[in-house]
């Protein structure tokens, strides 16, 4: 068990500075979502302590078979990734805040940022952000740097976890956020050339988007770009494998969640946020970025060539005060994506589309149940309409042994019966048809 330095002392003097108590500490948390039945007696052994964990632990639904999604995917993660990973030369170096020192973690940033690049068809990336809303949050910051406007449009198919982390993050900055609502599975056209115009910094759209549908928003960029506005793209980097490429379509920059590239679920965290650009706009970035270099004798090396943290320069001039390079999930994706290789990665890509596909002909077979977007191309994520409220089958799924997707009701106050269901690599044959007799027997 960790070793807890501070004394009961001194916690009470530490609440005792910021004008609370334990209970206030935590007052925020609604007590249905506090976590139950962890206290321990004092004075006990360390191994009595580590089996009262285990047994609390033991409450975790892991035999669950999951068909949740909604930017956090059950991939399979290969034993090579982790072995290697967890190699203390990579484990324990600390992000290399000097340009001079760190040759081999200088190089796998490199290595990572042309990964990226490869797989978004953009020209230059970070050394990684803190995840996937982080990214887009930056992502926005960076294009109101490039622009010098304050106004920026998101379309309501972007994740809703996401844009509420933009709310969040943009409430006091004086910006002006747009958020267009769509209800077509696909972003609204119409709508967005009503809201775009010549004060607008960035379009902000995804790619499959939050119901997994997929999209070319090579007439958005031009539309963004005829009124001087960048056109920012969420990925799923998996889907990039066989998909049109974000930079193909146009997009000025790329962000998105790399949790897929070889992190396991693990509770939310930690991630990878990943974001790339075009080269014109690469001294507007956040955070790092590692650059291949030679000597006066001509030999290799690598450094940080760019790193406009308020550490490096001038405060007013940094470009986030927030945003850090996750190192060893960056170094993770990496490896997984090395692992695979390009034809590997397709042919992830095309497991996850295929075995969905066949999900969704199975599921929307089943009486009164349908596909809520009809024949909309999707890539391993599908919204089914349901007879009856998502959340109430979700519940008896779980009691079955199934994970059933996410309720898009929670976010979308019309979506109450719609089911947003992920299909990955993992999932077998057996498993879908299990699924799909399941949630008929229990509509």
């Amino acid at each position: 068990m960790p070793y807890i330095a501070n004394t009961p002392e001194q916690q009470t003097e530490m609440l005792r500075a910021i004008g609370t108590d334990l209970e206030g500490l935590f007052a925020d948390i609604p007590s249905a979502l506090r976590c139950a039945g962890l206290k321990v007696a004092s004075g006990l052994p360390e191994q009595d302590v580590r089996r009262r964990m285990a047994v609390v632990a033991d409450r975790n639904r892991a035999d669950l078979v999951g068909f949740l999604g909604g930017g956090f995917y059950d991939h399979f993660v290969p034993a090579a990734v982790s072995a290697i990973v967890s190699r203390s030369e990579f484990a324990t170096s600390y992000t290399p805040y000097q340009p001079e020192i760190s040759q081999g973690v200088l190089q796998a940033i490199y290595e990572y940022q042309s990964a990226i690049c490869r797989l978004t068809g953009m020209e230059v990336s970070n050394a990684s952000l803190y995840d996937g809303g982080t990214a887009l949050y930056e992502a926005i910051m960076m294009a109101l740097r490039v622009t010098g406007r304050r106004r920026v449009v998101v379309d309501d198919s972007v994740s809703p976890i996401y844009r509420t982390m933009v709310r969040t993050y943009t409430r006091n900055l004086g910006i002006e956020l747009v958020e267009t609502s769509s209800r077509i599975g696909l972003a609204d056209r119409e709508a967005l050339a009503r809201v775009i115009n010549d004060q607008t910094a960035a379009v902000a759209v995804q790619n499959p988007n939050f119901f997994g549908c997929l999209d070319d928003f090579s007439d958005v960029a031009e539309l963004a770009h005829r009124h001087g506005a960048l056109l920012i793209a969420s990925a799923y980097p998996v889907s990039l494998g066989i998909v049109k490429t974000p930079g193909a379509m146009g997009a000025d920059l790329v962000v998105g969640e790399g949790q897929s590239l070889g992190m396991p679920l693990s509770f939310g965290g930690p991630y990878l946020g990943f974001m790339a650009a075009r080269k014109e706009h690469v001294r507007k970035m956040p955070g790092r970025i590692a650059g291949r270099t030679v000597d006066a004798q001509g030999r290799q090396g690598f450094v940080l060539t760019l790193q406009a943290r308020e550490q490096h320069i001038r405060r007013e001039k940094a470009t986030s005060n927030i945003c850090t390079n996750q190192g060893l999930c960056a170094l993770t994706a990496l490896v997984f994506m090395s692992l695979l290789g390009k034809q590997g990665f397709r042919e992830l890509a095309l497991s996850c589309a295929e075995k969905a596909s066949y999900a969704a002909q199975r599921l929307q077979a089943i009486p009164e149940v349908r596909m809520r977007f009809g024949k909309r191309w999707f890539f391993n994520e599908f919204v089914l309409e349901l007879p009856v409220a998502a959340d109430r089958v979700i519940r008896r799924l779980l009691e079955k042994g199934f994970a059933a997707g996410f309720p898009l009701g929670r976010y979308y106050p019309h979506m109450e019966k719609s089911l947003l269901v992920a299909v990955t690599e993992k999932r077998t044959k057996e498993e879908i048809d299990l699924f799909a007799h399941t949630l008929e027997v229990s509509l």
